[in-house]
């Protein structure tokens, strides 16, 4: 079994979310004799933004292994017949983002450490996120609808947010965070997501160390299955 782990708190030592996704994977090094972990930390080597350049190469590439159809199908063909050329720092960026890919479409657990920040997710976590919309990989469109094709994973989030933004908490309809997670792997098929949570930790020390007491209690009851 492989364990895919990902960090995008730039808080380094001082952050909570990658206090909380180490002891997450701890977890399951502990009861999944022989798990295979890989390591990513979005924080120090961040995966490309989009571009313009870096979207019609991955499109190119998508249209060419006959992943992609229907209109914006049409619009590479077109694009290629009109002569558009991929360069070689979108050639690279493309490698980049494909290589988060694959290493997110190999792993059969995913441990995503995701702090809230303004509301939403860091940057880099959204800009990783991206590398996993693939059409034709993660998700496709049918005559029924969207279908989702990640739907055998185990996503574990170990969620930071410094205030309060659980349901029964005024400041619930501005959390952008964990909604917007729950959505995009939803999307491409993933219903099986657990968030770990430790809330309050900008309120003061006290809150900081009962939120952290009470997410690392849960994580020892976290289950592979």
């Amino acid at each position: 079994m492989k364990l895919l782990q990902i960090d995008s708190s730039i808080s380094g030592a001082q952050s909570v979310s990658r206090r909380l996704s180490a002891s997450i994977v701890t977890r399951f090094k502990d009861s999944l004799p022989g798990l295979v972990v890989s390591y990513r930390d979005l924080a120090a080597e961040p995966v490309p933004h989009q571009s313009p350049a870096t979207r019609f190469a991955k499109l190119k590439s998508l249209y060419e292994a006959g992943a992609l159809v229907g209109e914006v199908g049409e619009m590479v063909a077109a694009a290629m017949q009109s002569g558009a050329q991929v360069d070689a720092s979108a050639q690279r960026e493309v490698a980049a983002t494909n290589g988060a890919l694959n290493e997110f479409l190999a792993a059969d657990i995913v441990v995503i450490g995701a702090p809230m920040y303004n509301f939403g997710i860091p940057s880099q976590l959204k800009a990783w996120i991206d590398c996993l919309a693939a059409p034709g990989k993660t998700f496709s469109y049918t005559t029924a609808g969207v279908e989702g094709l990640a739907g055998s994973k185990k996503v574990i989030v170990a969620s930071a947010r410094g205030g309060f933004y659980a349901a029964s908490s005024p400041m619930a309809s501005m959390d952008h965070q964990e909604t917007f997670l729950t959505s995009f792997f939803g999307f491409i098929g993933i219903a099986n997501i657990t968030f770990v949570r430790a809330e309050g930790v900008n309120t003061g020390p006290e809150q900081r160390q009962r939120a952290v007491e009470s997410a690392l209690a849960e994580i020892t009851l976290l289950k592979a299955a």
